[in-house]
């Protein structure tokens, strides 16, 4: 079975920093692109940063210039730098991925538990 689990949230003081993990484990096979999203008490959930398994990097507009999405393919893992951290930050992070499994050649979708991060003004 494949797992993502996060780590790394907490509470911050608005313009403070913070750094997420996501270690995916289990029968993996290959990566395509691991995400960060966020979900916001009554909000939609939302993409934050994307990177693909080459290293390319999308981002929020929102995040843009204050967050950086990288990974260690080897590890297979991903992480989220977040600096300049603003109230509005506040939400559950989930990690999510796309990745060929041992047991399945169909590229699926992974979610961890998400991880909880608030920003204090």
């Amino acid at each position: 079975q494949v797992q993502l689990v996060e780590s790394g949230g907490g509470l911050v003081q608005a313009g403070g920093s913070l750094r997420l993990s996501c270690a995916a484990s289990g029968s993996i096979f290959s990566i395509n692109a691991m995400r960060w999203y966020r979900q916001a008490p009554g909000k939609q959930r939302e993409l934050v940063a994307t990177i693909t398994r080459l290293g390319t990097t999308t981002y929020a507009g929102s995040v843009k210039g204050r967050f950086t999405i990288s990974s260690d393919n080897a590890k297979n893992t991903v992480n989220l730098q977040m600096s300049s951290l603003k109230p509005e930050d506040t939400a559950v992070y989930y990690c999510n991925a796309d990745l060929w499994s041992s047991s399945n050649s169909r590229l699926s979708n992974y979610w961890g538990q998400g991880t909880q991060v608030t920003v204090s003004s």
